[in-house]
């Protein structure tokens, strides 16, 4: 009797280990059929493809705006462009500085530019005369004025238009008065105080107001005419005097959208923001005046 216990006892033993062994062998491999499996290839809404709410929010893209100003707003511009970009970091503004007149023909000729700054009012006008800045789409926005410059280590006592005749100073630099508003404005007051032929064989033309600071810093001129704002930017030259303003055509500074903008919304906030006071503040501290 013990005997044939013991017999059923070992035959149950090794059919338990024999299930046993199955399900580990079950257990390791899995099949697709097995919860393991299935498991182990259930989609998530990402690996499927499906978009949840963050991947549906795209980053706003940055917008490119082309803003042609006149040479002489170069310090100030720079300094409303990181302002700017830093409270708007999906907009990147491109400066492109230079004569009003020559900026008045790149935009007729198609250049790309989504504001226009001009130093003269003429240069303007003729864009809106042709259609490409509408006449609401523009406004004044500053004023500047004309001064006569020397070396800052000069020795020649320059205090009016008259001096410039003396034979000591050999040159003098203005703009180009077909295309530069300082050198325009220039011509102006010499031709009223009945100089300019006088002094015309002594005149050294610049491109733009830029470039005639730089010929009397570097002693390429004895004297030139600038804007004041563009005197006070430099330690290199100084102010010898001031252009009685009733000589010349007001400089004013207007601003317009141009009609073909292909970022009409982004446009219309800078044009806006340039009129803000905290930003007319930073032209007046350049030496702009605003008009009342």
């Amino acid at each position: 009797m013990r005997k044939r216990i013991g017999y059923v006892l070992g035959s149950m033993s090794l059919g338990l280990a024999i299930v046993l062994a199955g399900c580990g062998a079950n257990a390791g491999t899995g099949t697709a059929d097995s919860p393991t499996a299935v498991e182990s290839t259930t989609s998530t809404p990402a690996a499927s493809g499906e978009n949840t709410s963050t991947d549906n929010a795209d980053p706003q893209e940055t917008v490119d705006l082309t803003i042609s100003a006149a040479a002489s707003l170069t310090d100030a511009m720079k300094e409303i462009e990181t302002n700017y970009e830093l409270a708007h970091p999906y907009i990147e503004l491109n400066f492109n500085f230079g004569a009003s007149g020559a900026l008045q023909q790149q935009i007729e000729q198609g250049a790309p530019a989504d504001i226009f700054v001009s130093a003269a009012t003429k240069n303007m006008n003729a864009l809106v005369d042709e259609n490409l800045i509408a006449s609401a789409d523009q406004k004044n926005l500053l004023q500047n004025s004309l001064v006569a410059i020397v070396p800052a280590d000069g020795t020649n006592a320059v205090t009016s238009e008259k001096d410039l005749t003396s034979d000591s100073i050999k040159t003098v630099a203005i703009g180009i008065p077909e295309s530069v508003p300082a050198g325009t404005y220039a011509k102006e007051a010499l031709t009223n105080a009945k100089l300019w032929d006088q002094l015309e064989d002594k005149l050294v033309q610049g491109k733009d107001v830029r470039q005639v600071l730089q010929y009397v810093e570097t002693g390429n001129a004895d004297a030139g005419f600038v804007y004041k704002t563009d005197a006070l930017t430099s330690d290199q030259v100084k102010i010898a005097f001031e252009v009685d303003q009733n000589s010349y055509t007001p400089a004013k500074y207007p601003i317009g959208i141009i009609e073909g903008t292909k970022h009409r919304t982004e446009a219309e906030q800078f044009y806006t923001y340039l009129q803000t006071p905290e930003v007319l503040d930073i032209f007046t501290k350049y030496g702009f005046s605003i008009p009342e």
